[in-house]
């Protein structure tokens, strides 16, 4: 079978997107090892910058390993509002080359550029055009990967990073691709490496020697044919443009076991309103709310509220996450070391929508029902709720993240 056809596929990764965001705005952080995660020694690594990673340390690692190993790396917790915001502006360019941009996370994404050469040049010049004005304009460093699909795309930006460019045409997508450890082919895990390896598979070009039957036989027929069409670079997944979020959320770990009901519902009003405050600068609203608990044992439940109007206001997405904890049990036994508060169910802001609040001193013929007064009611405190939490944006980002918070019991008055 031959590879798929002629499409051109860029894909762009921003380098140790976090850290390098914060050694950009802290200028004494340059040259230096920057781990971006929670201080406590129980939390996780978010991203390590490229003075970091030779000593082992690498993003999801647990920051008690990741200081034994980087013991004089510099943690700085994650500001993850002021990085959408960043990724805001770098899609922004992407969206200046092609208006097929699919994006796979705050920091990379696909682009589909066949046909854009009369516009834009070639792929090659595309992605160097692109990584010279994530440079220029955001201070940050892109690395690229050009090829005919987005699975090859997606390993050519990989392998040569930072600051990489790695061009793979047509013709030579087999032998770019067969000499790179199976590991390297989407949907081998851990575990499936392990396995391949133990009937002599080592290699992607090993894969594409190995016959269907053989491999369906030992991993079954769908993750077979799977891995053999990508051996052979087969990918005909296309570009999806405008993939919108489904979900956001905020967790932390604590330093030792919370047990106290009051005190976790302390901290989701915390993790509530940074969920707001995304929403609010995304232009979202939810209407679900979602709570995630993880006991001391690692048990981990969850629980969820719809509500009856979708909001950006963090102290009614708060309140929802708090009313859902006495529907998880053992909190004072088994102790909690993680919490978290989801947003799903979400909705664009419609800046146009008729609100009771902007209609206030309207006269009306009839009086309302009580159905119809206590919605007023609801979008009247919806509209301060979020008009407060615009407010302490703003605060926020004259004075830092840490200057203002707001506690269980405050009001959005």
């Amino acid at each position: 079978m031959a590879p798929s056809g002629s499409r051109t596929i860029v894909h762009v990764d921003l380098d140790a997107f976090y850290a390098s965001v914060e050694q950009r705005d802290d200028p004494s952080l340059a040259g230096r090892p920057v781990i971006v995660g929670g201080h406590s020694r129980r939390g996780v690594v978010c991203a390590a910058s490229y003075e970091a990673r030779p000593f082992g340390v690498r993003s999801a690692m647990s920051m008690a390993q990741a200081l034994k190993l980087c013991p004089d790396a510099i943690v700085v917790s994650p500001r993850m509002s002021h990085y959408a915001e960043v990724s805001a502006g770098f899609f922004a360019i992407l969206r200046q080359f092609s208006p097929l941009v699919e994006g796979l996370s705050l920091d990379e994404a696909f682009l589909d550029v066949t046909g854009m050469g009369s516009l834009c040049g070639d792929g090659p010049t595309i992605a160097q055009a692109i990584k010279l004005r994530v440079r220029q304009r955001l201070g940050l460093v892109a690395s690229a990967g050009v090829a005919p699909n987005k699975f090859v795309a997606k390993i050519g930006s990989d392998l040569r990073k930072p600051d990489g460019l790695v061009v793979v045409v047509e013709h030579e997508i087999c032998s770019f691709l067969h000499g790179l450890p199976v590991s390297r082919l989407w949907g081998v895990g851990p575990v499936t490496e392990a396995a391949l390896r133990s009937f002599g598979i080592k290699t992607v070009g090993d894969v594409a020697q190995i016959p269907l039957d053989f491999l369906a036989a030992r991993l079954g027929r769908g993750l077979a044919v799977h891995l053999s069409a990508l051996s052979m670079g087969i990918d005909d997944r296309p570009v999806t443009p405008d993939r919108e979020a489904v979900s956001v959320s905020h967790e932390d770990t604590f330093e030792t076991d919370e047990r106290s009901v009051e005190q976790l519902a302390s901290h989701l009003m915390a993790q509530a309103d940074r969920v707001a405050e995304r929403l609010r600068r995304q232009g979202l609203r939810a209407k679900v709310v979602v709570l995630k608990v993880k006991y001391g044992n690692h048990k981990l439940v969850t629980r969820r509220k719809t509500m009856a109007l979708a909001t950006a206001d963090g102290i009614a997405l708060g309140r929802a996450a708090a009313g859902l904890l006495p529907s998880v049990h053992g909190i004072a036994t088994l102790g909690v070391r993680l919490t978290g508060v989801g947003a799903a169910g979400l909705v664009p802001v419609d800046d146009n929508e008729f609100t009771f609040a902007n209609a206030a001193g309207q006269l009306s013929l009839l009086e309302p029902s009580a159905e119809q007064k206590a919605e007023m009611e609801a979008r009247m405190q919806r509209s301060r709720g979020e008009r407060l939490g615009h407010t302490l944006d703003t605060i926020r980002d004259r004075f830092g993240a840490a200057v203002i918070g707001r506690p269980l019991g405050s009001k959005a008055e």
